[in-house]
């Protein structure tokens, strides 16, 4: 693995240059405070999954949640003012002497400090704080002192960091005018089971970390639609269909295990259930922790590598969703079922909303690009994301082997033409590009 050197303007990036950490936690190691981060982390996770969260909006409140981690560990000694009026200028955090506080305390307790503030359910997390304050007081890791000063400070960056993502546009998206499907031929409509309406159209409004403007990473258009058997979008189509009908066990498996669709619904008689499922976001945020606790990396490059990876998540799903509701393209499903097979259903739910480009292969590819950058091409893990909904783990020897495998699971699932995934995956791979040239230093050469 290629030695881990943090990139220097990241924290520029987010208005805070620099930090210097002040060192905290007694008796704890490096290891019991990124497996105590990713531990709670995966508490927000649960929370996401419980209220069927959307990939979009689960994406957005990753970002603020570590943002809100990060931000309250570090301690700035100097702050480039023209990315901060870019950035963060609503925030004017105050930072204690490092003696008056435990970083590692005040970081995951502010984690969960905004995920309460952002998210619905987000005040059950009330459970987990408690939770994590027995830990400290029963491990004697902090004095009482320490334990109120870092409360106090962590709620005071949360509050600012919650009041900094409510001017991101997301509080205006009921306002804006409702989508409807146009019914003209080629674009996208509602599908079964539950033909849900169409999600999130208007996540382009939302604003980004890093990209500057939405053209930046626009894809070729689509193939057009036809129904034409010689035509490139009905062999595109066809693919799909012939695809699905010789899968083999393992294809099976790999379209379940990157399905991450938080709408699946399964019927019984006439009452809808809705299955709960990690979002695509998740999947990739639980992927960092496996590797952060695998890689001998401190807690606040743990910290770091999460914050980078869900600020690239959040913009990825951005540039994607634009394209979805520009191009606005059928699903698989409905032109199979209208013009080769009407009882043909694909391997998994089709998810609500357009098509093209692949929402998996565009923020697998962005992800797995933001990791390789901090722990290489040839990181070999086991990815037991999907365990904790009943699924077996399973090994990559790299992230980008790994973001291959979910961008092909699309085609597999039945839900994906093969030119959404294929450009997709490059519109991924750019975006991770630019955020890893948006932040990292000028000296640091990236293999």
């Amino acid at each position: 693995m290629k030695k881990y050197t943090p990139p220097a303007c990241y924290a520029l990036l987010l208005g805070l240059l620099l930090f210097q950490l002040p060192t905290s936690g007694w008796g704890q190691t490096q290891q019991q405070k990124v497996n105590l981060y990713v531990d709670n982390l995966f508490e927000t996770t649960k929370i996401m999954v419980s209220d069927v969260t959307s990939p979009t909006g689960a994406a957005r409140f990753y970002a603020y949640i570590t943002l809100g981690a990060y931000t309250a560990l570090n301690q700035p000694v100097r702050i480039e003012q023209s990315l901060q009026q870019d950035f963060i200028a609503p925030l004017n955090i105050q930072y204690p002497a490092a003696a008056e506080i435990d970083s590692t305390f005040a970081a995951i307790y502010c984690l969960l400090s905004v995920g309460k503030g952002i998210m619905p359910s987000g005040v059950t997390l009330n459970s987990a704080q408690h939770k994590f304050i027995g830990r400290y007081k029963t491990n004697k890791w902090i004095s009482a002192k320490k334990l109120q000063n870092s409360i106090a400070y962590a709620d005071s960056i949360a509050k600012q960091v919650l009041a900094y993502s409510k001017n991101d546009g997301y509080g205006k998206l009921s306002a804006l005018p409702r989508y409807s499907p146009s019914k003209e031929p080629g674009t996208w409509y509602p599908t079964p089971p539950a033909y849900l309406g169409a999600i999130d159209p208007e996540w382009k409004t939302i604003r980004p970390f890093y990209l500057s403007n939405l053209k930046q990473f626009k894809p070729a258009s689509p193939a057009p639609f036809s129904v034409d058997s010689t035509s490139v979008f009905y062999k595109l189509t066809k693919e799909v269909y012939d695809t699905t009908k010789v899968l083999n066990k393992e294809k099976r498996l790999i379209a379940n295990f990157w399905d991450c669709n938080p709408f699946m619904v399964s019927y019984s008689g006439h009452m809808a259930i809705g299955l709960k499922k990690i979002s695509p976001g998740g999947h990739w945020v639980n992927i960092a922790g496996i590797a952060c606790q695998k890689a001998d990396i401190t807690f606040a490059e743990a910290v770091e590598v999460h914050t980078l990876l869900s600020t690239g998540l959040h913009d990825a799903f951005i540039s994607c969703w634009e394209e979805k509701y520009d191009s606005d393209r059928i699903r698989p499903e409905t032109v199979i079922n209208r013009h080769i097979d009407q009882k043909w259903r694909p391997i998994l739910q089709t998810p609500p909303f357009p098509e093209y480009t692949s929402g998996h292969s565009v923020i697998s590819r962005t992800s797995a690009t933001l990791l390789t950058y901090y722990f290489g091409d040839n990181f070999a893990y086991t990815d037991t994301s999907e365990e904790y909904f009943g699924l077996p783990p399973r090994k990559f020897k790299s992230f980008l082997q790994a973001s291959d495998e979910a961008a092909i699971s699309r085609l597999y699932g039945g839900i994906h033409y093969r030119d959404a995934i294929e450009v997709g995956v490059e519109q991924g791979a750019k975006i991770g590009r630019y955020i890893i040239g948006k932040v990292e230093d000028e000296n640091l050469v990236v293999e």
